[in-house]
C-alpha cells in the first residue's frame, strides 16, 4: 500500500515504515502528525482525488530536526571582474511513516 501526499507545494510516494526529510515544520520530536492531503491512494486498486482523497489520512511520526549539507552557490561573469559566492544549507524534519488510512 502506497500513498501520495502534497507538503509545503511538494508530492512524496510513501508507504509505512518509510523514512522522509520534509521542508521544516513546527512540531514536537516524537510527536504524531496527520496529513490529510492525500493526491492518491493504491491498496489494491489507485484512487485517485479531485484534488484529494476524501477521509484518506498518512499519520506521521517526527523523528528530528536538522539541516542539510551545504549547497555552493558561485555566479561569475567573465570579463566583468563580478563573482558571488554563497551557501545555503535546507532545514528539515525527519519523519516516519507510522500508518496510512484509506
Amino acid at each position: 500500500m502506497y500513498a501520495i501526499i502534497k507538503h509545503s507545494g511538494k508530492q512524496y510516494k510513501v508507504s509505512e515504515n518509510d523514512m522522509l526529510n520534509l521542508d521544516r515544520f513546527e512540531a514536537e520530536v516524537k510527536s504524531s502528525v496527520e496529513v490529510s492531503e492525500v493526491l492518491a491512494v493504491c491498496d489494491k486498486e489507485l484512487k485517485v482525488g479531485a484534488p484529494f482523497v476524501s477521509g484518506a489520512k498518512v499519520v506521521l511520526e517526527v523523528i528530528a530536526h536538522g539541516k542539510d549539507k551545504k549547497v555552493i552557490i558561485y555566479k561569475k561573469r567573465r570579463r566583468k571582474d563580478s563573482k558571488l559566492k554563497r551557501g545555503f544549507r535546507r532545514q528539515y524534519t525527519r519523519v516516519r511513516v507510522t500508518s496510512i488510512k484509506a
